[in-house]
């Protein structure tokens, strides 16, 4: 296990597999390295070809967490780790780690060599974005209350 400090302190948590271009892995809201037996198979086929690595999100497995959550500290976060490998990488972004890799990819671009998605739950028909918006809401309040379970439920029916 390795770790690099983000721009708050909060230490991030990766290990590094294979040998080649750099390829992050960003996972999902509820995927750490020892929690994810899927993703370290994803990993070990991808590292024939590239040096992977799995980080561990802010809040998650190895790494630390710093209050409040922001988007903008968990983009820090990526940043940190990819400085810390190099300067630059392919990112892969699955589930709502896609939705971070998106959201960090205009800040990083010049440290984001190609970007891919998979499985990123955005869904930007008009139809749906009043759908969203409660969703938000709600989510917020559980949040708030302490509910975590709560949120917890919501977050994957939603």
């Amino acid at each position: 296990m390795h770790t690099v400090l983000s721009k708050d302190g909060t230490p991030i948590a990766f290990d590094r597999l294979g040998a080649g271009p750099i390829l992050i892995m960003v996972g999902g809201a509820l995927q750490h390295r020892a929690l994810d037996r899927v993703i370290g198979q994803r990993a070990a086929v991808l590292a024939q070809h590239f040096t992977v690595i799995q980080y561990d999100r802010r809040g998650r497995g190895d790494s630390g967490d710093t209050s409040p959550y922001t988007v903008e500290r968990e983009i820090d976060d990526l940043e940190a780790v990819i400085d810390g490998v190099g300067g630059a990488a392919h990112v892969l972004g699955m589930s709502s780690g896609g939705a971070l890799v998106l959201a960090a990819a205009e800040r990083l671009s010049a440290k984001l060599k190609q970007i891919a998605l998979y499985e990123v739950p955005y869904n930007d028909e008009p139809a749906a974005w009043a759908s969203w918006e409660r969703f938000a809401v709600e989510l917020r309040a559980l949040l708030a209350d302490d509910r975590r379970a709560d949120a917890l439920v919501l977050f994957m029916q939603q």
